[in-house]
């Protein structure tokens, strides 16, 4: 395992967090519907001590055409200033999630779809529920044009859940897996908790955030799950997937795998 710079990873009771996939923003998908219901989320997101949230709303697959870069990142500056008057301590940050399509290095480019953080780097990029797409040839494409791919929650995918091994095959390009907080406290049903814990044996680089949507049955619970990881994985392992590694996916920089079985 890489060792962890003890300057940028607090640990136990003390921890904060970067939440790197989130719908907090209101009115425009799935998240929040308005304003009142955006803050309230953002003070549960707050109260689970995620200190960074970055907004990801969804882009394309039945969002296609909805918002552009510019309107979240319009949308995003409004909410810190609705925070700010509210005095909730959160800090939003822009982005999206992704629903996989040919044209996604393209939209990028012209400022359609947004990176994590808007950092120019890593793509969160969503499989289709209800079958399974293979994306190696897309993950493949993004890699050489210098765009790093995180697949959102695969263990919630049913093919992926029940084959984890199958993500063996994308190891030369490098994808990051973002794992759901809830789907270790098996808040989405015993196969994607099966599949999280699954997935931490893989050979990838490994990320937890909430996809927090509300405050009821999408609630934010990072604050829970890191403390179960550090339990069942240990300490660093948790740091490495709740901590350090949303950091470094906000900051831009290559992320830190787990130490191999």
């Amino acid at each position: 395992m890489t060792d962890l710079d003890p300057n940028t990873v607090e640990r136990g009771q003390s921890t904060t967090f970067i939440d790197v996939h989130c719908h907090c923003l209101p009115g425009l998908d799935d998240g929040p519907p308005d304003v009142p219901a955006a803050l309230t989320l953002c003070r549960a997101l707050a109260t689970d001590r995620i200190a960074t949230v970055v907004a990801t709303p969804h882009q394309l697959g039945r969002y296609d055409g909805r918002y552009d870069a510019r309107t979240i990142r319009d949308a995003v500056a409004q909410l810190n200033d609705l925070l700010a008057e509210a005095g909730i301590p959160l800090d939003v940050l822009p982005g999206a999630d992704i629903r996989i399509d040919e044209r996604i290095e393209d939209l990028v480019r012209s400022d359609v779809i947004l990176t994590v953080a808007d950092g120019g780097r890593y793509l969160l990029l969503e499989l289709p529920h209800e079958v399974f797409i293979d994306p190696e040839m897309l993950l493949a494409s993004l890699a050489e044009s210098g765009f790093s791919s995180v697949i959102t929650h695969p263990e919630r995918h049913a093919f992926l859940a029940e084959n984890p091994e199958y993500v063996r095959r994308w190891v030369a390009h490098r994808p990051c897996l973002q794992i759901t907080a809830g789907s270790f406290l098996g808040g989405f049903g015993r196969r994607a908790e099966d599949g999280a814990w699954a997935f931490l044996r893989e050979p990838l680089p490994l990320v937890v955030a909430t996809d927090a949507h509300d405050t009821a049955g999408r609630a934010p619970c990072m604050s829970e799950a890191y403390q179960l990881l550090r339990r069942h994985v240990g300490r660093d392992e948790a740091d490495i997937l709740c901590v350090e590694n949303p950091r470094r996916l906000v900051a831009g920089e290559p992320l830190v795998s787990l130490s191999a079985e």
